[in-house]
């Protein structure tokens, strides 16, 4: 982990006489619970955002990486502003990462019972001419919206020429707007996240900015996390592609589509974010709606098995593991943020260039670099306090049979069990959590959101068998004495001839 002095090492200025001051974030310290990055690891991590500023030819380039709670490395390259040096402090606009922002905001009314996924637009937005999509459909690209607005570049001209939804969305009678059918493909809209900042303002009844800074970013403690620049930050500058000279791009104010890709951050600020997508906060959205935003919500597309959409963010397999998170662009500007949840890693990276810079991949490298380098060191193991020891559920444990296929029961920690096949077999494996009325809830995998239940024997309370959904799991195969589907041969078990 880079204290001090070693953060101030590795963000030496490209164009600056001066380097810049250390890292300000108060989380770049050591800390018992966090092991340091190894001197090999930092200096990997050092040469390989130098290599993607250099051969990027971005005027700056930060990155940050986030494990297992805390900020344990930042860097930074080149030239933020004239006459500023690049500083993990530095804010740059982060383009479309602002979108899981905005779904986290309808997430946190949804939770709330002030409307429902399922719901259309138009009970809560009416007048869009869109009304029928439902607002779980525009969180996942599934609404058959256009992907742009109508009229010039919207990303480079100011919000003012777009003052109405209707500016925004153009003409919805038309396929030029609406140019599939809602539900059927995913089809990545922006003018559909300023439907969904549209619809937070309507039930919130405030600026859709003012939501993110009460409501995410002042909770999970983001203070470099606006809609608007505040000092220092970057300028965003075109590379000329055949010449090493630059060319201002304009920054303007978005207005409606602010909710598409309006905020800027910084790449610690990101981490944090990363961080919440991965474990969740009471103060923000809880561990279960944070997983839920993460499950597919679109329909893969063909050729591109490797990469889904959630409810306002990202999945991709790279290099074995699941990334959760968002890239994003405007002009003047690349982001890219990851989290594997399963190494419990979040790095981001931002640079000020239009492009040159594949921000995502560059991101993806570093998650893989310390991950792969430093591997997540399990926990401790520790048998359950005797008060989580449930003598019930613990007569459940072992083994279980649907028709021949074996499946272990084992408890979890908090009155939770997963149903595995045995021995690595394969077969369909979930976890469980306790419904309020005896029943168990599947969290994952095929049995996600199916009911079980423990069947007992009405004479004797003995367990007969369990239930979910419809199949029957016995303590032997094919046991004569549970309702087994279909029924089982009484002549039992036998060889031929």
């Amino acid at each position: 982990m880079a204290t001090s002095a070693n953060a101030a090492s590795e963000n030496p200025s490209a164009a600056s006489s001066a380097p810049p001051g250390p890292s300000t974030h108060p989380e770049l310290s050591e800390h018992p619970d966090v092991p340091a990055l190894l001197p090999g690891t930092r200096r990997a991590l050092l040469h390989r955002i130098a290599t993607a500023q250099a051969e990027g030819r971005a005027p700056s380039l930060t990155a940050a990486v986030r494990r297992e709670g805390r900020l344990v490395w930042s860097g930074a390259r080149g030239t933020a502003a004239e006459g500023q040096g690049a500083d993990p402090e530095t804010q740059y606009r982060i383009g479309s990462i602002t979108k899981p922002f905005t779904a986290v905001l309808v997430m946190r009314m949804r939770d709330e019972g002030l409307l429902d996924l399922a719901d259309p637009l138009e009970k809560h937005l009416p007048g869009t001419g869109v009304g029928d999509i439902s607002i779980f459909q525009l969180l996942g690209h599934t609404g058959g919206l256009a992907a742009e607005t109508p009229g010039p570049w919207w990303e480079r001209t100011p919000g003012d020429l777009r003052p109405e939804l209707s500016d925004v969305l153009g003409d919805v009678r038309t396929d030029q707007s609406r140019p599939h059918e809602p539900g059927r493909m995913h089809h990545y809209s922006n003018p559909g996240y300023t439907l969904l900042g549209s619809l937070v303002e309507a039930v919130r009844g405030m600026p859709w900015a003012e939501a993110v800074r009460q409501e995410i970013t002042e909770p999970l403690g983001m203070a470099r996390t606006s809609a608007q620049p505040e000092a220092p930050y970057a300028e965003g500058w075109a590379v000329h592609p055949w010449a090493d000279v630059l060319l201002e791009e304009p920054v303007v104010d978005l207005g409606l589509m602010a909710p598409a890709g309006q905020l800027w951050s910084t790449a610690g600020d990101l981490c944090l974010f990363g961080a919440f997508l991965a474990e969740g906060d009471e103060r923000v959205l809880s561990a279960d709606s944070v997983r839920e935003m993460r499950a597919s919500a679109a329909p893969l597309v063909t050729g591109d098995w490797g990469a889904t959409y959630g409810l306002g963010v990202q999945v991709v397999q790279a290099g074995g593991r699941e990334l959760v998170g968002h890239g994003g662009s405007l002009p003047g500007f690349v982001a890219g943020l990851w989290v594997s949840v399963a190494d419990g890693v979040v790095a981001a990276a931002l640079a000020n260039a239009t492009s040159g810079v594949a921000a995502g991949r560059l991101t993806a490298e570093l998650v893989a670099l310390v991950a792969e380098a430093e591997p997540r060191v399990p926990e401790v193991w520790r048998p359950l306090p005797e008060a989580e020891v449930d003598r019930e559920l613990l007569e459940l444990t072992g083994a279980w049979y649907w028709g021949t296929a074996g499946f272990g029961l084992r408890l979890l920690p908090g009155r939770g069990f997963s149903l595995e096949p045995l021995h690595g077999g394969a077969g369909r494996a979930s976890r469980f959590r306790a419904g309020p009325d005896g029943t168990w809830i599947g969290l994952d995998g095929y049995y996600v959101g199916e009911t079980l239940k423990v069947v007992r024997r009405p004479e004797d309370g003995a367990v007969s068998h369990l239930d979910l959904g419809s199949f029957v799991f016995t303590r032997s195969v094919y046991d004569a004495q549970a309702p087994v589907p279909g029924g089982v041969d009484e002549r039992g078990w036998h060889g031929i001839g």
